[in-house]
């Protein structure tokens, strides 16, 4: 008797009118006489938009104006972390239901002020105002000629007044004809460009596993023991028969390339996400994206060993008349005292 049964709930499915479904969500629509917001269908239902984006944007709808909507104030009100808003409003902002305009106060201080559109398809398609069809109405002042009946002197008039398509006329200069040019700028300008792709957006094909360039019996060996013998290391990296023969290509591309195999363990296992839900897919990504340079050949490695030229650098002498520094291969005189010496020599002969 511990089982408590909710006998307000059995009422309200009583009441729920027609059949109930065998299977699927059952609606217990109340009316709400106060604390609601009202939602369409093309944002709760939105193809392209994250649960979380959809989430943010009733909350965002919910609140009044002027409240912030900032990452950090809807994270001090919600479970979701900084990085998972962050996304939200970006996915919010590339569907046209957020904007971020920026604005400059008389003051001449620069804001930015951010805009939530409920229904943002009606500002790339706006519809005509429902209030322009009853507008025919206005020849209803035509009734005008209708007093001319009256002078029933000249019957002849009459009929001559009902074919006059005055009135008729007067629908045909609608006023709906000037929104049109209001119409037609909306759309030739987007709203908003997207800076980050959506997560939602197309990706790029993964790279396909290396291959070695001859897979032989000795490098498919040691490629499959390897992987083989990799829980013993990591048990989290426990693999099926057919994961290990789908890397072993990968592996054996490692190999050929003169990788150790304790480096290759390390480049793999080290520092996986947790919890790890696809240890094949882990690995077969690093295999791809961290795949070393192929080994140098013979003759590059001889290149490095080859001498390179040296460069002759001239040693400093000192001047054995002035004691200046100067640069020669042999030790004497700087160029000044030889030509001071010089002009003596001539001089005296």
């Amino acid at each position: 008797m511990d089982t408590q049964q909710n006998t307000a709930l059995t009422h309200a499915l009583a009441e729920v009118p027609g059949p109930l479904p065998t299977s699927g969500v059952i609606h217990i629509s109340l009316p709400h006489t106060d604390r609601f917001t009202v939602v369409g269908n093309h944002l709760a239902q939105h193809p392209d938009l994250s649960c979380t984006a959809v989430g943010i944007a009733v909350r965002i709808q919910s609140l009044p104006q002027g409240a912030k909507v900032g990452i950090k104030a809807l994270a001090a009100h919600c479970r979701e972390g900084e990085k998972r808003i962050a996304a939200a409003l970006r996915e919010l902002e590339a569907h046209g239901y957020l904007r971020r305009v920026r604005d400059r106060l008389p003051s001449g201080r620069i804001i930015t002020r951010t805009v939530f559109c409920n229904r943002p398809t009606a500002l790339l398609h706006p519809r005509r105002p429902a209030e322009a069809p009853p507008q025919p109405a206005k020849p209803e002042p035509a009734p005008a000629p209708a007093p001319v009946p009256m002078q029933e002197p000249a019957p002849a008039p009459v009929p001559m007044q009902e074919p006059a398509p005055v009135p008729v006329c007067l629908p045909m200069v609608a006023p709906p004809a000037p929104e049109v040019p209001v119409a037609l700028p909306t759309p030739s300008a987007p709203l908003f460009v997207p800076r980050v792709p959506p997560p939602t957006a197309p990706k790029a094909p993964r790279r396909p596993l290396p291959q070695p360039s001859e897979l032989t019996p000795e490098l498919d060996r040691a490629a499959t023991t390897f992987l083989s013998d990799l829980h013993r290391h990591a048990p989290q990296f426990t693999l099926s028969e057919d994961d290990v023969r789908r890397l072993v290509p990968g592996v054996a591309a490692w190999l050929e390339r003169a990788a150790r195999t304790d480096a290759i363990r390390r480049a793999l296992t080290d520092d996986p996400p947790q919890p790890l839900k696809h240890p094949a897919k882990l690995l077969a990504h690093r295999l791809t994206e961290l795949l070393p340079p192929a080994p140098p050949g013979v003759d590059d490695l001889a290149a490095l060993d080859r001498p390179r030229p040296r460069f002759t650098v001239t040693p400093f002498q000192t001047c054995e008349d002035c004691d200046r520094a100067f640069r020669s291969p042999t030790p004497g005189h700087c160029r000044d005292c030889r030509e001071t010496r010089a002009a003596y020599a001539q001089a005296a002969a």
